[in-house]
């Protein structure tokens, strides 16, 4: 604060967002009762090199003016990080990415920390350091002076979940389809990606939404994971993630939407998926970019944006569910229809999909129509199929994370080093792989994908190794 004539100037590189908090801070310290100073008022950011983005300063901001101004004192505010979007009469509103905020602080070795009360359940999704949710500037003035008592973390609070499949098909609704169920089933128990190829109408788009209700519950590390995610993206900021992620993008979704990216390098669909599902129906129509732009994560599980002023990385581990017409008109093959398309037709639609990235793809399956007199027969209990399959990938699931002593590790994280060194198979396997290797002329990716997804039937089977039945499973699933 310094002499001349009254100004509130903020200098450091802040974008218009930051600039923009003048006129927040002032309207409201005076909607709360304070006296904003009237001298000339200068906010540094420093570095002054980094460029500040995001409304989340202007907690700290105000809070800067009273203590400038003597209206609260160094030893109110000192050790504490403090952070929240005012609005003009005072209310503290959530901001984005508080998660992130929170773990920052905790590692620079503060031990409380003040956030919007509408951030305050995510936000508790930190542990081991003081967290108070604040619903006023007022409110928070009192706190600081011992008036009034704040919501802390770790007591009686009241946590929104968020819903993020929001889809209620089951294995049970889907009529026939043992094959396509059963290869479902192995790829969410290892996280395995797959490849649906069937005519229209053969339930490939039921077969996945069924994929996303067999997924396991998460672990609480998994929903500080995804939160996180979604947190940063703006999707949630007063909800925990409880459930995975089903993301489910058109086909006409931009190469940005899909890994993410723009002026604030946010993240993409990819990792909004994390730890749950990528739906890509009709993968063909995808645009080429969109699909090759898959490749690098599918092999990686992340995900590296680079813009001129910062580059950013998101975790990007993702089940990729796709499926496919076997040609454009959807009936080559079909007995009951007619194919209308060329041989040109055909090969350039499957040509859509490079074989670089069919090559990252654990399991193809095809799928018939089932037929029309069998959709109406009676069933049974309708989530006792759903019941028992979920409960044998939950044990397939707690066989993978005891053997690799961490959750959210599956059989298809594994590096080939890894695959070599951990997993066992019996004799008889391993001469059919061999055999398989050379007749199928598998690549070296496709050899150790068909070893991963042996283990997930082992899993399934409870077997402490890979037999020679689980790996002739796995390569049906080879073939394309």
């Amino acid at each position: 604060m310094n002499r001349g004539l009254p100004a509130f100037n903020i200098v450091g590189m802040a974008n218009k967002t930051v600039n923009e908090a003048k006129e927040r801070v002032r309207s409201a310290l005076t909607n709360s009762g304070f006296v904003f100073p009237s001298k000339k008022v200068t906010i540094n950011l420093a570095p002054a090199e980094l460029p500040k983005d995001g409304a989340y300063l202007d907690l700290p901001i105000a809070l800067s003016v009273l203590l400038m101004s003597g209206q609260i004192i160094k030893s109110d505010v000192a050790k504490k990080l403090f952070v929240g979007e005012l609005s003009l009469d005072g209310e503290l509103r959530p901001v984005r990415g508080i998660i992130n905020v929170v773990e920052a602080a905790k590692k620079a070795g503060f031990k409380d920390v003040y956030v919007p009360l509408k951030n305050l359940s995510q936000a508790s999704l930190v542990t081991d350091i003081n967290i108070y949710g604040v619903n006023r500037l007022q409110e928070l003035f009192l706190a600081l002076k011992n008036q009034v008592k704040l919501p802390l973390s770790g007591g009686e609070l009241s946590y929104g979940t968020s819903n993020t499949k929001n889809n209620n098909v089951f294995l049970d609704h889907i009529r026939g389809q043992d094959v396509a169920k059963r290869a479902m089933m192995i790829a969410v128990a290892g996280h395995h990606n797959i490849l649906i190829s069937g005519p229209p109408g053969s339930g490939k788009t039921m077969l996945a939404k069924a994929a996303a209700n067999l997924l396991p519950d998460l672990a609480p590390e998994e929903e500080v994971d995804i939160t996180k995610i979604h947190s940063i993206a703006g999707l949630t900021t007063d909800e925990v993630v409880k459930e995975r992620p089903f993301r489910f993008p058109h086909h006409t979704t931009s190469i940005m939407s899909i890994i993410g990216g723009g002026a604030m390098a946010e993240p993409g669909e990819i990792s909004l998926a994390h730890k749950g599902i990528l739906f890509l129906d009709e993968i063909p129509e995808f645009s080429r970019s969109v699909l090759e732009a898959l490749r690098q994560p599918l092999e990686d599980k992340k995900i590296s944006i680079s813009r001129t002023s910062r580059k950013t990385t998101y975790p990007a581990d993702f089940m990729l569910v796709a499926t496919m017409n076997p040609c454009p008109c959807g009936y080559l093959g079909d007995p009951t229809h007619g194919c209308k398309c060329t041989e040109l037709q055909i090969q350039n639609y499957q040509k859509k999909i490079s074989g670089p990235l069919l090559d990252r793809i654990d399991m193809y399956i095809n799928v018939e129509k089932v037929d029309n007199a069998d959709l109406l027969a009676p069933s049974g209990d309708n989530s006792a199929e759903h019941i028992v399959v979920k409960n044998t990938i939950t044990g397939a699931v707690e066989r993978q994370k005891a053997r690799y002593r961490q959750s959210g590790i599956y059989n298809s994280s594994l590096s080939s080093f890894q695959v070599a060194k951990m997993l066992e198979m019996e004799p008889a396997a391993e001469k059919l792989l061999g055999q398989a290797s050379k007749n199928l002329n598998l690549s070296a990716r496709s050899y150790f994908k068909t070893i991963k997804v042996a283990r997930t039937i082992a899993d399934l089977d409870n077997s402490n190794i890979i037999l020679a039945k689980h790996l002739a499973e796995a390569l049906t699933y080879r073939k394309r």
